[in-house]
């Protein structure tokens, strides 16, 4: 065989080759979730099913701060602005900013900071994900001074899709995605038992998964590998968050953790001190018992593909703030003429 025929061979093996890459790579569905897409894990498997609810535009649409009766501080748990829209149904004007804009602390001047940023209302809710609760206290422990002025976002900071995704060529994928996509899901569904995909994300049966999930492959979900990693809250958080609430009594404040997607499903015992802790301390609704309470009355309370509650969870979620907030100000506040 010549050099040239040599080279030739080689060229149109390794030609076939990227063109059947590409070609798995463009079929292989954009995916709509967070713990698919870091995982490289099919949604056509693991893809919710099931239609999100509708929410009115104008109940998405957040207050100005200095016009607020409540404001939240949260995470991407309140980025889609879904839950608040059931308090501001009923008349609540609520303002949202998040963790991440000031370094996930909450400092010694938190009062005077809100003071400076013209917010008049009575309620702050401090929402955080199990998580990542333990890291923002430790960080407020050690915390003089907030590093910037809270920013007013009217609009959600982020847009959950408002239908199941058709499908779509994925164009924007990696050459190799779509292989490596395969492979995981086709060894996620294999395995009797729990797999890693791409070092990211669990794939965990789950007991009773199909009346509880709508994905395609419902015996099995994804989970985040930060749930496990990260550790259990614990009684001495539940300190540190009522010392902060005593210190900063300007307003009420009330605590909303929201327990990890694998807490609810997989490991319930997860964090059971602090769950207990906070439950007597009074410090905010009991996210943890009403989780695994909800999971099996709605279906896709979490996402399957996601590791975040879903349209139809946060709505629920929804319903049980407006109680506990109705327990603060029972009424809202009347708009100024």
């Amino acid at each position: 065989m010549t050099p040239a025929k040599l080279w030739l061979q080689v060229f149109t093996a390794g030609f076939a080759v990227i063109v059947a890459m590409l070609i798995v790579t463009l079929n292989t569905p954009i995916p709509y979730g967070d713990l698919s897409r870091i995982g490289l894990v099919s949604d056509y498997e693991f893809g919710w099913q099931l239609e999100p609810p509708h929410v009115e535009r104008k109940y998405l649409h957040a207050s100005p701060i200095n016009e607020a009766d409540i404001l939240v501080i949260g995470d991407s748990f309140s980025m889609t602005h879904r839950w608040q829209s059931v308090l501001q149904k009923q008349g609540y004007r609520l303002s949202t900013i998040y963790w991440g804009e000031f370094q996930e602390a909450l400092c010694e001047d938190f009062d005077e900071w809100l003071d400076r940023a013209g917010f008049k209302g009575k309620l702050v809710v401090i929402e955080s994900v199990e998580r990542l609760l333990a890291d923002r206290l430790a960080n407020t422990q050690k915390c003089k001074a907030m590093s910037k002025p809270p920013e007013s976002r009217t609009e959600p900071f982020f847009e959950s899709p408002d239908r199941v995704p058709g499908f779509a060529l994925n164009w924007k994928a990696k050459l190799t995605s779509g292989y490596i996509t395969y492979r995981n899901t086709q060894e996620a569904k294999g395995a009797a038992g729990p797999t890693l995909a791409s070092n990211e994300t669990w794939v965990r049966p789950v007991p009773d998964g199909c009346s509880m999930f709508s994905n395609r492959f419902c015996s099995k979900v994804l989970f985040f590998r930060d749930d496990d990693d990260n550790g259990e809250l614990t009684a001495l958080h539940v300190e540190q968050m009522r010392a902060f609430s005593e210190t900063h009594r300007a307003r009420s404040i009330m605590w909303m953790v929201i327990p990890n997607k694998t807490t609810t499903y997989v490991m319930p015992d997860h964090s059971k001190d602090f769950v207990t802790a906070f439950a007597k301390a009074g410090l905010g609704p009991d996210l943890f018992t009403f989780a695994r309470e909800q999971k099996s009355r709605i279906r896709d309370f979490y996402f399957p593909n996601d590791t975040h509650l879903s349209m139809h969870g946060q709505l629920a979620l929804g319903d049980l703030m407006l109680d506990a907030v109705r327990k603060i100000i029972p009424q809202p506040p009347a708009k100024p003429s």
